[in-house]
């Protein structure tokens, strides 16, 4: 099975396409050892034997000088041997060129006699032989691993690129590209070869993760799924190499699961590499492993111990052979395992001195140089160096606090925690106690993304610490309490939150008694069975507000604002939501709390319709989360998944697609995959490929978070709809409407959803005639639209809901009509109130797919009672949004209907976007395409459309695949022809 090689294989078979049309090609591709060369290039072979080829293989081996024309010699002798019915006319070719049948190992002279021969006269037989076969069928002639080819050999390949001409030839050569240092003998042939028209390169790149994932799962088949965790382990360690993958995986199951020693045979072939250096070159590529993966060329000078004359020459014959590669100041590993290797082989002594010489090194740099702490922590604790290693560990997580890196100052101040016991007078070295470096770890782990890890600290630190500092005792539970609302832990949030004010005495004011007051307010939005939650906050802000505490004034008034808006309709929220979010930035410790506010500021601009409104605030929140480095907080990750949705709900794709590209396919963590599950919005809408490959990233997490089983399983159910399978899609639904979510407003759209599924369940019934079927569809139909109807009416207390917004009475009004639906009537009111809810007021805004979707089922609807000039005009207007927002499921759903409904007249008139050979691509491909046939190259266009080179390169798979075109050539000559 061939993974991820989907481009280079289009480009090998059009090679060979040209070299069948009397075209020859030559191409040569490279890539490191293990990368997938001859995998590939097998899958060629197959494919040319598969349409009738003749296919000559041949390999070079380690042998130097010793065996002149090895390859060719391989691939003629197994040729003529195979049994194929062109064996016996290469036989008949060779008994016809003694030249070429004395290099076989039953030749008159054997290959050693071949040397002697002169070599004009044995290409001239190549030649011939390989314009003889071609003549019958076209010829494949693979040479694999040049780079270990002879003298003879590179002159031949020489030769053969330059005159192969009209001959029906594809001359296929690979080689290691990590191989060709400086003075390989291979490397001026190469580059003196691509320069000839015929040539092309192919570099075979390592595996994505979504690849080694794929390639695990290959691996594993039979066995236990392959979990993300164990994917993203593997894959980083191994940076996509597919051997090394492959190795890591089947060694040793404790490997799986994070082991840290390499399989021996692995780390043999990885050690033979730096055998070959001189003393002064391995010396040197040791105290690079023990430097890390980026090494300071200064600093590696002088721990190396070598002159300055031997360490440049030392240095020079390293980079040379590409171990270390020259990476600003410094070098890095071309390899992680590479360094892991060397790592590993040396001695404990040895490798525990290299330590102690770079930590002395770095306790010397000026204090504050950035990255040092990390390091000389790193370093010392190798050394044994326990006080060392402790101080500056939390002098790194400090530093990485300012420097907005949560994630790396919680692992700073982890280690330091955990050699708290180890080193004496650890109090004063890191200028705080225990308890208070638990309570700092705990912060960055919530900055982080990682709120249950830093409840699990917090919970631990109460039940072990009982600090003598009241204050500080009521710290710990309001940080608790507060994280433990970020992950639905509402009741014990509130209770540690109370415990948290009642520690604290009232008067007078302090900002530590106005925060807990904060964090218990915010937990009454979700618990208040007395009702004291809008005296409680009130009087809470005027106590924030005489101990001077905006920040907890400012997360006082978003309380407020909250439950004004779910209870009393308060028109000037907006307002009360940015004056908090002003109050909290201008305090340099609330971020949390200037985020919160920023959110439900762009999240009330959006829900009362204002998109232009709603597109700045969340812009400018997005920017101020990312400028703090709390991204992947809780309020972070809100804030950049409303900012998509945004451009989602007002059918601006092309900039969702673009948001799309920044959330990972492949997660591990839930807080990732939250975020990836929201690009599902477009893919599931434009019926995209990536679809089942995010899903399938995403389901392992799912279980583990109620808002991402919201989110996620929502829009895998409306995927399966579109595939046409309602059970699937009902189970999604059965699993959110099982959860939290069931009372929250999304709650609407999950009923409507299952609505439509039980729908097309009793479309089915009644077409078989299956009445047990049809009254249970409708049954379950009941239940779902009471549970839209009580969510619609009532809010998560159980009040009266006195604010919905308009998507929210769009969808309910949705879920009315899909339950008519089920009993077979097609209301024409109830989806003419459903389009016009959608448009959130203006006619040619609002939520445009959904406008589409509806109109669908109003086109449908009038069409069933007899309306057929509306239906054709609704129809109309949907098929043109579809076509706009590339919304391909949708849009074949209409073409069904306009069949069904003989409203096909009216498609001749409709003005329709894309279409033709592009109609397939989706905007964002159209972009990438338009830069292809400009002639940018993937870097280029990733830097014109800011994402990855990764992202541009899988677009442009998409487009080759699309298109059914085999190079980039071909997609930038249709792309011309279709006036792009």
């Amino acid at each position: 099975m061939l993974i991820g090689r989907a481009a280079e294989l289009a480009e090998l078979t059009a090679a060979l396409e040209r070299a069948a049309g009397g075209s020859a090609a030559v191409v040569l591709v490279s890539g490191d050892a293990g990368v997938g060369k001859s995998h590939l290039v097998a899958a060629l072979t197959r494919a040319a034997r598969g349409k009738g080829c003749a296919v000559l293989v041949g390999q070079c081996a380690e042998l130097g000088e010793s065996m002149p024309y090895l390859p060719l010699a391989d691939a003629l002798w197994a040729a003529a041997q195979d049994g194929t019915p062109e064996a016996a006319q290469i036989r008949a070719a060779l008994d016809a060129r003694p030249v070429l049948k004395s290099l076989l190992p039953d030749g008159d002279g054997g290959v050693g006699a071949a040397s002697e021969l002169g070599q004009q006269r044995l290409f001239g037989a190549v030649l011939g032989l390989l314009g003889e076969l071609g003549r019958d069928r076209p010829v494949l002639l693979a040479l694999e691993d040049l780079h270990w080819a002879d003298r003879s050999t590179r002159h031949l390949l020489t030769f053969l690129s330059r005159v192969l001409q009209r001959e029906r030839v594809c001359l296929i050569g690979t080689y290691r590209s990590e191989d060709l240092h400086r003075r390989h003998p291979l490397r001026p042939v190469v580059a003196e070869l691509l320069r000839l028209p015929n040539v092309t390169g192919v570099e075979v790149p390592p595996f994505g993760p979504g690849e080694t994932a794929e390639y695990l799962a290959e691996l594993a088949r039979g066995a236990a799924p392959v979990t993300p965790e164990a994917v993203e382990r593997v894959h980083r360690r191994s940076e996509g190499n597919p051997f090394y993958v492959g190795e890591l995986y089947s060694a040793d199951p404790k490997l799986r699961d994070g082991g840290a020693e390499l399989p021996s045979g692995l780390a043999d072939l990885l050690l033979s590499r730096v055998e070959r250096l001189s003393d002064g070159g391995q010396r040197v590529v040791r105290v690079a492993a023990v430097a890390g993966r980026r090494v300071d060329d200064e600093l590696v000078r002088r721990v190396s111990g070598l002159d300055e004359a031997a360490v440049g020459e030392a240095l020079r014959e390293v980079v040379s052979h590409q171990l270390l590669v020259p990476s600003g100041a410094g070098y890095t590993f071309r390899h992680a395992l590479l360094r892991e290797a060397v790592y590993a082989d040396l001695l404990p002594g040895e490798r525990t001195r290299l330590h102690a010489d770079f930590a002395r090194l770095l306790a010397d740099l000026p204090a504050g140089t950035r990255g040092s702490a990390a390091e000389l922590a790193h370093h010392s604790l190798a050394a044994h160096d326990l006080p060392a290693a402790f101080a500056a560990s939390v002098r790194a997580g400090r530093e990485a606090d300012r420097l907005g890196a949560p994630a790396e100052a919680f692992e700073h101040y982890e280690r330091a925690l955990e050699l708290w016991e180890a080193v004496p007078g650890a109090q004063e070295a890191a200028g705080t106690d225990r308890i208070r470096l638990s309570l700092t770890a705990a912060q960055a782990s919530a900055r982080a993304g990682e709120p249950r890890r830093a409840v699990h600290r917090l919970r631990r630190l109460l039940d072990t610490a009982a600090p003598v500092d009241v204050a500080l005792g009521s710290q710990i539970r309001e940080h608790l309490a507060s994280y433990l609302g970020d992950i639905d832990e509402d009741e014990e949030s509130q209770v540690m939150a109370r415990e948290a004010v009642t520690m604290l005495p009232a008067d007078p004011p302090t900002p530590e008694r106005a925060w807990a007051l904060a964090t218990y307010a915010r937990t009454l939005l979700y618990r208040d069975e007395d009702g004291e939650l809008p005296a409680f906050a009130e009087k809470a802000v005027e106590e924030a507000r005489a101990a001077g505490n905006t920040g907890a004034e400012a997360s006082l008034l978003v309380t407020l604002g909250l439950y004004r808006e779910s209870r009393e309709a308060a028109a000037g929220v907006a307002d009360v939501f940015a004056r908090a979010r002003d109050l909290a930035a201008a305090d340099g410790e609330t971020s949390m709390t200037a985020m919160r506010a920023a959110f439900h500021y762009a999240r009330t601009k959006f829900d009362r319709g204002d998109v232009a409104g709603a597109v700045r605030a969340a812009d400018e929140g997005v920017k101020f989360a990312l400028d703090n480095g709390v991204g992947w907080s809780m309020f972070g990750i809100v804030l950049r998944c409303l900012r998509y949705l945004i451009h989602y709900t007002s059918g601006n794709w092309a900039e969702a697609d673009r948001l799309a590209d920044e959330f990972a396919v492949h997660v591990v963590r839930p807080a990732e995959a939250e975020v990836s599950a929201y690009a599902l919005f477009t893919e599931v809408a434009q019926g995209g490929p990536r679809v089942a490959e995010r899903l399938r990233w995403i389901e392992p997490l799912w279980g583990r978070d109620p808002f991402l089983n919201y989110v996620a399983r929502g829009l895998a159910a409306e995927h399966a709809l579109w595939r046409g399978d309602p059970d699937t899609a009902i189970e999604h639904v059965r699993s959110i409407l099982g959860t939290v979510y069931a009372r929250s407003a999304g709650a609407i759209r999950i009923a409507a959803t299952g609505l439509w599924a039980q729908a097309e369940r009793a479309a089915r019934a009644r077409a078989a005639g299956d009445e047990d079927a049809l009254r249970a569809a409708a049954a379950a139909g009941d239940a779902l639209l009471q549970v839209a109807r009580s969510v619609g009416a009532l809010n998560v207390d159980g009040l009266p809901r006195t604010w919905l917004g308009y998507e929210g009475q769009a969808w309910l009004a949705r879920a009315e009509a899909e339950r008519r639906r089920i009993d077979g009537l097609y209301d024409v009111e109830l989806w003419r109130r459903t389009v016009d809810l959608f448009t959130y007021g203006d006619p040619d805004g609002g939520f445009v797919y959904e406008v589409a979707r509806s109109r669908w089922r109003l086109a449908e609807a009038l069409a069933e009672n007899g309306d057929r000039d509306e239906a054709a005009a609704q129809w109309r207007s949907a098929v043109r949004t579809a076509e706009r927002l590339g919304a391909k499921p949708l849009l074949a759903a209409l073409h069904d209907l306009g069949t069904r409904a003989r409203l096909g007249g009216a498609a001749a008139r409709t003005p329709s976007a894309p279409s033709g050979p592009l109609s397939s691509l989706t905007a964002r491909e159209r972009e990438v395409l338009k830069l292809v046939a400009e002639g940018h190259n993937n870097r280029e266009i990733a830097a014109a459309l800011f994402i990855s080179p990764k992202t541009a390169s899988v677009h442009v798979s998409n487009i080759l695949a699309k298109l059914n075109v085999t190079s980039r050539t071909q997609a930038a000559a249709l792309a011309h022809r279709e006036g792009i």
